[in-house]
């Protein structure tokens, strides 16, 4: 029987050797792909296990990496990375695109049907690559309400999720109007998920390092948080199997 595979995959991006980590489902047939984002910190442990729980269900799933194989786990050297990133939209386009392009080489990826997840950081690299016209089935982002440069977001072809806590301080309530004016202006099939009493990166685990205020986990709506981007997933990139295998 054939099961599961996942491996490392090296790759260029802005200006480093950055380091993917691909989850291969069961099979031998093409599948829809997911193109998956870490939080500021960078690609660990969590988004390992998040890329093997997708191809669980059925897809070829790349977690992305944001820093040359390294995870920021001192939240000043996090910062001085990601803020310049957030501020530069070709620098996250190009980060995006080297990942998209090794998620479309792999065999196994149907490169006509791909959803881009992310958190933090990595969805807001997600996003931008829907501003940039990547031709996307769905876009899901957690602690990502970010804004886009004037009129680009009308380049975005899929449908958007996103999801945040009421008590994030990092994605303010201003924030979160503004991402989904921009998201309604541009006639973009929008939705937004505000998760009660949650703070920043309420879905990821408790760590056992410094983290920036306002973070803390939420196991509930955590959980509900991975059911509302598996729900989409299913309606947007429904698991069907091509080619060999089928």
């Amino acid at each position: 029987m054939t099961v599961m595979t996942t491996h490392a995959v090296p790759y260029p991006a802005d200006g480093l050797t950055m380091t993917g980590y691909l989850a291969l489902p069961a099979g031998a047939g093409r599948r829809p792909g997911v193109l998956l984002g870490p939080e500021g910190m960078g690609l660990g442990d969590v988004e390992r296990r998040r890329a093997d729980a997708l191809a669980g269900l059925g897809y070829v799933a790349l977690a992305f990496d944001l820093h040359g194989g390294r995870y920021l786990s001192d939240p000043e050297e996090m910062l001085a990375r990601c803020l310049p990133l957030l501020a530069d939209p070709a620098r996250m386009r190009g980060i995006g695109r080297a990942a998209l392009d090794v998620l479309r080489a792999e065999p196994r990826t149907d490169p006509d049907r791909i959803a881009a997840v992310g958190y933090g950081t990595g969805g807001a690299v997600g996003l931008e690559l829907g501003r940039d016209g990547v031709d996307l089935r769905a876009i899901a982002t957690v602690n990502a309400v970010t804004t886009g440069r004037p009129g680009e977001a009308a380049r975005i072809r899929c449908p958007v999720w996103a999801g945040v806590g009421s008590q994030d301080p990092i994605m303010t309530p201003a924030q979160r109007t503004a991402f989904t004016d921009e998201m309604q202006a541009a006639g973009v099939d929008w939705r937004l998920t505000v998760y009660g009493g949650a703070l920043h990166a309420f879905h990821h685990p408790p760590v056992d390092h410094p983290t920036v205020p306002g973070v803390g986990h939420h196991p509930r709506h955590a959980r509900r948080a991975w059911r509302d981007i598996v729900d989409l997933l299913a309606e947007c990139l429904p698991v069907t199997e091509v080619g060999p295998g089928a």
